[in-house]
């Protein structure tokens, strides 16, 4: 019996001991990683080393997009139960410097559990600097600096700069403009630092694992004091768009959509309100270059070209306005109802009598007439580096495929001052503008490094200067006369208005006003050519645009003294 005793003894040993040996096999071979791995995280810490996003500047340095350092306090639990005294004194004193009633019952959880609250965000410097003396060897506050996107001047070019919204919890991600479109050159790649800490979270080493990749700063074309001059003078009251381009290089020194907004707002959650209110007025449009309009009087200019160029006219020739032209069974009127009487061709143009350019519209067919629209770029994309509304030229094929009806004659009539199906964005217009000076279309830019891209007009040059002569009567004798009173400036002009419903509608008021357009070229002293482009929507006059350019370039006259008196030697 006693020896059966000791034989079952004998077994259970062996038994155990290859059950033991088994188990530290197991443990110490076959789940070796995996509990170094889970001893390892219970003192190691990984945290990402956020790079601040590259900046948006002018084409001066001036910031349009930039960084500021917000700096986060945190009560970091360390398994307590419950308060001591000092924590307790800790507490207090952080209510009393923040002036702020602190979550306690929030924070009685972390500390129980041995997690971080926040406990206040952005804390300014001087309340920073009194906390941080305070808690200067507490295991319980932890100070935390990350950086949030700063627009220095708010809502000025916000449409090229755009905005940041939330990509997920973490991250913010441009939604518009430059911030959206150069996302991976601004962003930039976040770090990682590996941290070893004790037992309450406090760090004892680190080291950096993966070094960060700053984000690259952009430079823009834009020149903050001609912006700001732009915004001060455009009118409140209107939606649309103001362009300042170098006609030489396509330089854009300022650009203005209207309605406006702050990009500031999108780095804080918007209440459902406050969204309702600000998106009334679609004021993420960029009216410029991403919305469409028709060119109204504008495209006069092309339709004389056309004519010149296909030798229906010349640039002596005359017409007589009596108020209208009849053809067919229909009257097309003037826009002076008892007519101009004798004109040529530049009194039609600074006046911008109608009469004309019917003329010219009975001779032309509409594919001519489309083919010259294409040569001065409208009706396609402008090359520029941001997303853009193609527009449209109708054609007598386009009407034929889309409508199945044929293309009217007189629907040429009314395509020769700008009517019809047409539609060009302001942006087009501007590059349209240069090139009858330049001779040849410029792709508008917006970076400061974007390759200079010219496309030759493929127009006699005699043509061109007779436009220009017509353009320069706009601004002396014409509908754009108040220009002359700006002196010391070559002034350029031509002006429209582009109906958007039939006339006797127009008494209605609000969006049944024709639109407004304005265009001129100018140069200063020795400095490059300019091109405005005005377009209010629904403004009926054209003075409140001339007005508004006549400020503009005594406004810009300053700027340009004042810049070189304080470079001179």
């Amino acid at each position: 019996m006693n020896q059966y005793k000791q034989y079952c003894i004998i077994v259970t040993f062996i038994i155990s001991c290859l059950f033991i040996t088994g188990r530290l096999c197991y443990l110490q071979i076959y789940r070796n990683e995996s509990l170094e791995y889970l001893s390892k995280k219970n003192f190691t810490r990984f945290d990402n080393i956020l790079v601040p996003r590259g900046n948006i500047t002018d084409i001066h340095g001036n910031l349009l997009a930039t960084n500021r350092p917000i700096t986060n306090v945190y009560w970091q639990g360390t398994g307590n139960n419950r308060f001591s005294k000092k924590q307790a004194d800790d507490l207090y004193f952080l209510a009393q410097t923040l002036d702020m009633e602190l979550p306690i019952n929030s924070i009685k959880n972390m500390e129980r559990y041995k997690k971080q609250i926040l406990i206040a965000k952005d804390v300014p410097f001087a309340t920073l600097s009194k906390i941080a003396e305070h808690f200067a060897f507490s295991p319980n506050l932890t100070i935390k600096t990350q950086f949030e996107r700063y627009y220095p001047h708010q809502m000025l070019g916000c449409h090229i700069v755009g905005y940041l919204g939330n990509n997920d919890i973490n991250s913010k991600v441009g939604k518009m403009g430059l911030e959206r479109f150069f996302q991976r050159e601004l962003v930039g790649k976040t770090g990682l630092v590996q941290k070893t800490v004790d037992a309450v979270g406090s760090s004892i080493t680190q080291r950096e694992i993966k070094p960060i990749v700053p984000g690259q700063s952009i430079t823009t074309t834009l020149d903050v004091p001609l912006q700001k001059i732009a915004e001060k003078l455009f009118p409140s009251k209107y939606a649309g768009s103001f362009i300042l381009m170098d006609s030489e290089t396509g330089d854009l020194r300022a650009l203005i959509s209207r309605p406006t907004f702050n990009p500031s707002i999108f780095l804080k959650p918007i209440e459902v309100q406050a969204w309702q209110q600000l998106t009334e007025n679609k004021p993420f449009i960029n009216r410029a270059y991403n919305a469409c309009y028709p060119p109204a009087s504008l495209f006069k200019l092309v339709t004389i070209i056309a004519g010149l160029e296909e030798g229906v006219i010349s640039t002596d020739s005359t017409s007589y306005c009596r108020g209208f032209l009849k053809y067919g069974n229909r009257k097309f009127h003037c826009n002076r109802r008892y007519g101009h009487g004798n004109v040529n061709i530049k009194e039609s143009i600074a006046h911008s009598c109608n009469i004309i350019f019917y003329e010219i519209g009975k001779k032309l067919t509409m594919n001519t007439l489309a083919s010259y629209a294409h040569r001065f770029g409208l009706g396609e994309k402008t090359g520029f580096a941001l997303p853009e509304q193609e527009g449209f030229i109708p054609t007598s094929d386009w009407k034929m495929q889309t409508k199945n009806e044929r293309w009217w004659p007189g629907e040429t009539i009314c395509a020769t001052i700008g009517q019809t199906f047409m539609l060009v964005t302001p942006l087009q217009i501007a590059r349209m503008i240069s090139g009858i000076f330049q001779g040849y279309l410029v792709n508008p830019r917006i970076l400061k490094d974007e390759p200079i891209i010219k496309t030759p007009l493929g127009v006699k040059q005699e043509h061109l200067k007779f436009i220009q002569e017509a353009m320069k009567e706009v601004a002396e004798e014409g509908t754009a006369q108040q220009l002359k009173k700006v002196k010391d400036i070559d002034i350029y002009a031509k002006t429209g208005t582009a109906q958007t419903s039939s006339l006797d509608k127009r008494k209605l008021g609000g969006e049944h006003i024709e639109h407004t357009w304005f265009v001129a070229h100018f140069a200063y002293k020795n400095q490059n050519p300019f091109t405005i482009v005005i377009f209010l929507e629904n403004a009926g006059y054209v003075r409140i645009a001339t007005n508004m350019t006549r400020q503009f370039l005594i406004e810009y006259k300053k700027h340009i003294d004042r810049y070189y008196s304080n470079t001179s030697p």
